[in-house]
């Protein structure tokens, strides 16, 4: 995917520049560029992945940490997060889409990329279709999930991207 791609796939959940959001399993940060140019220069976006390397190759401005988002983080109160392609590695994705929803503030949203496909294989174990993903979502106590947009993939036929929203109270 090029980078137009990658803005088309966040740009509907984005409503307003500015704020505090965090990119969880960031990777080398395409989807953080992304996030970037949409949230614009008063932003303050944290990229989070286990692999110092990949992180190494975020703009700066950026605020990077190395940890695993399947752990506990000290995020809080968050406008928004972006997980793209980064949910597939999780086989029990329950307890952590639970505990993304309690970092973001109330009405703060959740950005999902996947591939739209419930097979894995063994470089994405554990992908899920929209349907699967509105199930999950409902579950971790979000609201509101509504599929933004779809792009071609020559791996799994399509990827989407879906936002939720924390309730307001």
């Amino acid at each position: 995917m090029n980078h137009a791609d990658l803005v088309a796939l966040v740009k509907p959940g984005i409503h307003e520049t500015g704020g505090r959001w965090a990119d969880l399993g960031a990777g080398e940060g395409g989807f953080t560029d992304a996030l970037a140019e949409l949230l614009g220069p008063g932003a303050h976006i944290t990229a989070v992945d286990k692999d110092a390397r990949a992180l190494g190759g975020i703009r700066p401005g950026i605020e990077t940490r190395v940890a695993d988002f399947t752990r506990p983080l000290d995020l809080h109160d968050l406008d928004g997060i972006v997980m793209a392609n980064s949910l597939h590695f999780v086989r029990n994705k329950a307890p952590v889409l639970e505990s993304v929803r309690d970092m973001l503030r109330p009405g703060g949203r959740l950005i999902v990329v996947e591939y739209s496909t419930d097979r894995g294989n063994p470089w994405v174990p554990h992908p899920f279709t929209y349907a699967t993903y509105v199930r999950m979502a409902e579950a971790a106590g979000l609201q509101g999930t509504e599929q933004l947009h779809s792009v071609p993939s020559r791996y799994f036929g399509s990827m989407y991207s879906a936002v939720s929203k924390r309730p307001e109270t």
